[in-house]
């Protein structure tokens, strides 16, 4: 198989070994603009669940202030959960998609 095919679905497949970090080190090694744009997308993807971290938080802070049902149920934060466990799952599967895709 060719070595760019191979760094291209590595990039994609790290999200289970290597998270952000490989994606940026492939962006900056290599020179094949279609490796560096599979490296951009895939490091794209694996930014995108720290980024709703941040979700969880304000479901939390949201729940205990504004939005306290007082049944002592975190509705708006068990959403937040729900929600980021989505994100991450459809993340997982569009990376091992698109590094499937790749090698083929």
């Amino acid at each position: 198989m060719e070595t760019n095919k191979i760094l291209s679905a590595l990039c994609y497949f790290s999200i289970f070994f290597a998270g952000f970090i490989f994606p940026i080190i492939v962006y900056f090694v290599t020179d094949n603009p279609h490796v560096k744009k599979d490296a951009k997308s895939a490091l794209i993807s694996h930014i995108i669940p720290i980024i709703a971290i941040p979700l969880l938080f304000a479901g939390l802070f949201l729940d205990i202030g504004i939005f306290a049902t007082g049944s002592g149920i975190p509705v708006f934060f068990l959403l937040m959960i729900g929600l980021f466990i989505i994100i991450n799952i459809v993340i997982v599967i569009w990376n091992v998609y698109k590094g499937i895709k790749v090698l083929l």
